[in-house]
């Protein structure tokens, strides 16, 4: 286990009293969190809009393609469609947005992750280094 990571950890044995979202630890360099983490929150913020192009635009090309002759946007806006008619749904999502901006994001190399207690599109909330952004991959 690196310093850094020791360090972390010890800092969140001795904060007990702190919310646990005070202790997350992140990998990366700073501009490299933010920009996970800004990527998550636009996918969460379409999704909560209902916005299925918008969510489109985070996703990674091979989830982007278009499918029996409907785009991805037009397979997003009809599964948001479904999705947002649930409270239960749209309350998972308001969850997620909050957590977003205090959740572990670990970067390794062009892959990186967001640890939240619900996963983006119900997977590993993982994202790729590729079109000169961080795109999330299924």
């Amino acid at each position: 286990m690196s310093p850094r990571r020791l360090i972390a950890l010890a800092t969140c044995a001795s904060a007990l009293a702190a919310p646990v979202s005070a202790c997350a630890y992140s990998e990366g360099s700073p501009e490299q969190v933010a920009w996970v983490r800004r990527a998550a929150g636009n996918f969460v913020a379409a999704e909560l809009s209902g916005n299925g192009a918008g969510a489109c635009a985070v996703l990674d090309a091979s989830l982007r393609r278009t499918e029996r002759g409907s785009t991805c946007a037009r397979r997003w806006d009809a599964k948001l469609a479904r999705l947002l008619r649930s409270s239960a749904a749209r309350a998972r999502l308001r969850e997620q947005r909050r957590a977003i901006g205090s959740a572990e994001v670990a970067v390794r190399g062009d892959t990186a992750w967001i640890h939240l207690r619900l996963p983006l599109m119900g997977g590993q909330s993982r994202f790729r280094w590729t079109e000169n952004c961080w795109m999330l991959q299924s």
